[in-house]
C-alpha cells in the first residue's frame, strides 16, 4: 500500500503540519528539516494524494473539454491550444468523446461534475437548450461553448462564423464558372453544417444560381463522403454537379477518394473544396481547397476564458468571441472552368 503522510512524519521524526509545508511552503521550512521530510519521502516513496487535497479545497486544477468526435483531426487542433493554456496555468486537460452520442456526453458531464473539475469546454450535441450546462454553471463549474455561438447569459462561447464560411466556399467556385454545385455534409442538425449550407445557399443566390443540391450525410466522415460521391457520381451527366462543397475536409477527402476510383479527375471533371483545412487537406493526393479556421486559437480562446472565470467568478463577465473564417486555395478547385 501507498505510504501516508503520517508514516513520513514519523520516519522524518516531524508533525504532520511540518510535512504538509514541506509540500506546499517549502519556503517556511528550515533547510534541515526540509531535507529530513524530503528523505522520508524518497524513502517511502511517498506520492501525495493531489485529488483529495483538491477535493477539500473545493477546486481542482484539470480542465474537461468534450468533443464530438475525437478522430477528427479540427478537434485534436483544438485540445492543443487548450492544454498550452491550461497546462502553462499549472493544470491539465482531459479529454472526452461523445461520439455525437447526447446520452453519452450527458454520462461524461456527470461523471466530470463528481470529480469537480476546474471547468468545461465543451461542444455539444445538441443546439438546442442545455439545460444540464446552465445547471453546472449554476453550481459554480464554469462552462465554455467551443465550436459553438452564443449560448446562455451564464457561458462563454467560441466560435467561428461559419455561413460567412460557406458563403465563400460557394462564391469561389461560383466565380470559377461553376453552375452546378453541391453542398455535401450532414447532418443538418448540427449548427455548423446548417450554418455552412445557408453560407453557400446565400452566395448562389447572389450570383442568380439555384442550389446547391444537399446530399445529407449521417456524419462527418471519410466513409460518409464516399457514399455521397457514389450517389453523386450516379445522377445523370446533366444534372451531375461540376464542383462540391463539403462540410468538412474529412468529408472531402471521402469525396475526393471515391471521385477518383469512379475516373474522375479533380479539379478538371468535379471541383472540390472542404472546411477545417486540416493537416491532411494539404497532402491529399490532390491538394484540397479548404475554408481554414484558427483551430488551436479557438481551443487557446476558450480555455483562457474558462481560467479567467474560474480564478476570478466575481469580476468575470461572460464574452461569445467569433473568429472569422478565410479560403485557402489549392489544386483541387484552382482550375477555371468554361461553361457548358
Amino acid at each position: 500500500m501507498a505510504a501516508s503522510i503520517k508514516e513520513v512524519a514519523q520516519r522524518a521524526g516531524v508533525s504532520l503540519g511540518t510535512v504538509s509545508n514541506v509540500l506546499n511552503r517549502p519556503d517556511i521550512v528550515s533547510p534541515q528539516t526540509r531535507k529530513r521530510v524530503q528523505d522520508a519521502i524518497e524513502e517511502l516513496g511517498f506520492v501525495r494524494n493531489d485529488s483529495a487535497r483538491q477535493l477539500r479545497a473545493g477546486r481542482s486544477r484539470t480542465v474537461a473539454i468534450v468533443v464530438l468526435d475525437v478522430s477528427n483531426p479540427f478537434f485534436t487542433d483544438v485540445v492543443r491550444g487548450a492544454e498550452a493554456i491550461v497546462e502553462g496555468a499549472g493544470g491539465m486537460v482531459v479529454v472526452c468523446n461523445s461520439g455525437g452520442d447526447s446520452a453519452r456526453e450527458h454520462r461524461h458531464l456527470d461523471v466530470l461534475e463528481e470529480q469537480r473539475v476546474q471547468g468545461i469546454l465543451v461542444t455539444p450535441v445538441s443546439d438546442g437548450k442545455q439545460p444540464r450546462l446552465d445547471r453546472m454553471a449554476k453550481r459554480g463549474i464554469p462552462v465554455v461553448l467551443v465550436d459553438r455561438g452564443a449560448g446562455l447569459a451564464n457561458q462563454c462561447s467560441v466560435a467561428v462564423d461559419d455561413v460567412l464560411g460557406g458563403r465563400i466556399a460557394a462564391q469561389h467556385l461560383a466565380e470559377r464558372g461553376h453552375k452546378r454545385i453541391a453542398f455535401v455534409g450532414g447532418p443538418t442538425s448540427l449548427r455548423q453544417v446548417a450554418d455552412r449550407l445557408a453560407g453557400a445557399q446565400a452566395a448562389l443566390a447572389e450570383h442568380g444560381l439555384s442550389g446547391p443540391l444537399a446530399v445529407e450525410t449521417p456524419m462527418l466522415s471519410v466513409s460518409a463522403g464516399r457514399q455521397a460521391a457514389d450517389e453523386i457520381v450516379a445522377l445523370p451527366l446533366s444534372r451531375r454537379p461540376t464542383a462540391i462543397f463539403c462540410a468538412n475536409d474529412l468529408v472531402a477527402l471521402g469525396v475526393l477518394q471515391a471521385l477518383t476510383a469512379h475516373g474522375l479527375r479533380v479539379p478538371d471533371d468535379v471541383a472540390l473544396v472542404g472546411y477545417d483545412d486540416i493537416e491532411f487537406a494539404a497532402g491529399a493526393a490532390v491538394p484540397l481547397s479548404s475554408v481554414r479556421q484558427p483551430r488551436e486559437q479557438l481551443g487557446r480562446t476558450a480555455a483562457q476564458l474558462l481560467l479567467e472565470e474560474s480564478t476570478d467568478a466575481d469580476h468575470h463577465e461572460h464574452r461569445h468571441v467569433v473568429f472569422q473564417p478565410e479560403l485557402a486555395v489549392r489544386q483541387s478547385s484552382a482550375k477555371r472552368r468554361t461553361s457548358r
